[in-house]
């Protein structure tokens, strides 16, 4: 719910996607996040681009409901003003560069060590130990390193997951250990550090192709938009040029797909396709045969029939359908620029409609931020 969070401060020197996704999932639970900003632009994100009447879609996307509070932590004073903030927050999350905050005294030990019931968060690209715990790390830098890369596009070459599936992941990981390390403080009184990693977070989401590799050497081919290791599973051209995606799961879909909807019924009993292995060693033959059939159907037929035989299906959609989909949920959000319909949370809860706080320009809570915490400095 929109108030399970109220009363609860958190206090983020954030950037870009990874960090801000977590305190965006905490700001629409109700809890207060003070957005911490460099005075001379703010968050880089909110100049990724200018499509959204102006304004960056990434920022619009994860900040709204926080305030934005701009220091210079190069100011001693204002130093000084964050770490009073923090200290007097439930949770601290940050992803800048690994030791950018040490040297202003605001490593997560030492803070929890002033505030035993503070929870920190650190996201960081690769971690705090090993070779490359040092560098900076952007999505699509993770992505390459995971082998993420390596098991996604076509026979043609490597290819980029099309959103910042890296920071998302780290985000949504992040939000969990926050939740989690909440629950175990109502119990034990104390709170604790967490870090999060790109790498890690990603890491976890390749297991399925890294086991595969180590305990039976398969190598996951790029396959486009067909699985790699189901068949058949993938998209096919229909009469009027729309692609159909469809998957079977189980021999009783093969038959009913043979019998059905390719109206081959012998083929679910040829050697070649008898079960998933035999079909993806023999992909090419397979999906020559149910492209021919495709061939002949617009994807209305298509559709109505694989729906008829109960078999699990989807339109290839560009953003131009994906954007008009029946099942898109949309909230309007308040920006600087006016309404901005934004895509609603996923979750639903007790089936209430999610309120978007809005916004917040570059700044504009800095002046109450600074009185009110002006007063605990000086104390």
């Amino acid at each position: 719910m929109q108030d399970d969070l109220k009363g609860l401060t958190v206090v983020a020197i954030e950037q870009a996607v990874a960090a801000p996704y977590a305190t965006c999932r905490l700001a629409d639970a109700g809890a207060r996040v003070i957005k911490i900003e460099r005075p001379d632009g703010g968050d880089f994100a909110r100049h990724y681009d200018r499509l959204v009447e102006g304004q960056s879609a990434y920022f619009i996307w994860l900040n709204r409901g926080k305030e934005s509070v701009c220091l210079d932590l190069k100011s001693p004073a204002d130093a000084a003003l964050l770490k009073t903030m923090i200290l007097s927050a439930d949770v601290f999350i940050q992803n800048l560069k690994p030791g950018a905050l040490d040297k202003l005294g605001l490593r997560s030990a030492s803070l929890r060590a002033e505030n035993p019931r503070l929870i920190t968060c650190d996201i960081t690209g690769f971690g705090t130990e090993g070779p490359r715990a040092g560098l900076k790390a952007y999505d699509l830098i993770v992505q390459a390193e995971s082998g993420l890369c390596a098991i996604t596009g076509t026979v043609a070459g490597p290819a980029r997951v099309g959103v910042s599936v890296c920071d998302i992941s780290a985000g949504m990981t992040a939000h969990a250990a926050i939740l989690q390390a909440l629950v175990a403080r109502n119990r034990t009184g104390r709170g604790r550090s967490i870090q999060v990693s790109l790498f890690d977070s990603i890491a976890d989401w390749m297991n399925v192709p890294i086991l595969q590799y180590l305990y039976g050497g398969q190598v996951s081919s790029r396959s486009g938009v067909a699985h790699p290791s189901i068949a058949p599973y993938g998209a096919f051209a229909c009469s009027d040029g729309s692609q159909v995606i469809f998957s079977i799961q189980n021999e009783r879909e093969w038959r009913l797909l043979c019998e059905q909807f390719l109206e081959l019924p012998d083929l679910a009993r040829d050697p070649r396709f008898r079960d998933n292995s035999s079909r993806v060693a023999n992909r090419p033959e397979l999906d020559q045969l149910i492209a021919e059939r495709f061939s002949l159907l617009d994807v209305d037929v298509a559709v109505q029939r694989l729906e008829d035989t109960g078999i699990a299906y989807g339109r290839l959609n560009d953003l131009h359908e994906a954007s008009a989909h029946p099942h898109l949920r949309f909230v309007e959000v308040a920006t600087e620029t006016g309404e901005i319909r934004v895509i609603a949370p996923a979750a639903i809860e007790d089936a209430i409609a999610f309120h978007a706080r809005p916004v917040p320009p570059l700044g504009e809570h800095t002046a109450a931020v600074r009185r009110e915490f002006a007063t605990a400095l000086s104390a």
